[in-house]
């Protein structure tokens, strides 16, 4: 990402209503991944870790290896929170063979070009049964100037990404879009502003973050809208749409 948008990234992971949210929701399906484990403490990878918010969810559930492909932004992690992520890539993990019982990449896939090596690592390091959880942004329709900015290759459709995994033989065992409620106003919004001009002395960082920022009565408001998706998510009922998807699946062998 670029350096100005990941040095607001710490204060937007906390307070903007759509990380917030998200966070939940996110907690939400990862309980239901550690119930399934008889809530065994796992061996977590979590990838692109950006500045920690995802990490200290998850670390209530396991034992939590960071990495992040930014050095700086590796840095800014550890000064600002002390957690030590490892300096790394996706697409060549330091890690041996059948090491982890979940790796999570959290809007990460889509940074990458060759995605499907990716996937391919993340097969390589995680043990016989072991589960993935990634989300990714949907539909290549609302590509806008934050996938842009965030340096994206690419949106998915929710079969395009589990087709990535079911090549190499995981089994998707929960994959549903999310941001549902949201997504008509957010595909109106990003229509309109692909439309319009853009602005060079525009001296923003041109992401979603920033043109949907809000005052906090309204941030409260789409705060909740997006976090009642939850009850879906615990009940695993798939929607049909939405901005974001995710995908979690089991590693056969």
């Amino acid at each position: 990402m670029d350096a100005k948008f990941y040095k607001e990234y710490y204060t937007l992971e906390r307070s903007h209503w759509w990380f917030t949210a998200r966070l939940s929701i996110l907690e939400t399906a990862l309980v239901n991944i550690v119930n399934k484990e008889n809530s065994r403490k796992l061996k977590i990878l979590n990838v692109g870790v950006a500045t920690g918010a995802t990490t200290e969810m998850i670390s209530k559930y396991g034992e939590v290896t960071s990495l992040e492909y930014d050095k700086a932004c590796c840095d800014f992690l550890k000064e600002k929170t002390g957690i030590e992520a490892i300096h790394g890539s996706l697409t060549e993990l330091p890690f041996e063979n059948n090491s982890y019982d979940l790796v999570c990449a959290f809007d990460v896939i889509e940074h990458i070009d060759e995605d499907s090596l990716a996937v391919e690592e993340i097969h390589r390091i995680l043990a016989p049964a072991g589960q993935y959880f990634i989300t990714v942004p949907a539909f290549q329709f609302l590509w806008s100037n934050h996938d842009v900015v965030n340096h994206h290759f690419r949106r998915y459709t929710k079969t395009g990404i589990n087709s990535l995994f079911e090549k190499l033989e995981f089994d998707t065992t929960y994959s549903s879009y999310f941001n549902f409620w949201l997504f008509f106003p957010i595909a109106a919004v990003r229509f309109i502003l692909n439309m319009l001009p853009k602005n060079k002395k525009d001296t923003t960082s041109g992401s979603d973050n920033e043109v949907l920022s809000s005052s906090g009565f309204v941030n409260s408001i789409l705060y909740r809208i997006f976090k009642s998706e939850r009850g879906f998510i615990k009940s695993k009922v798939r929607l049909p749409v939405g901005v974001s998807i995710m995908s979690i699946g089991t590693k056969n062998g």
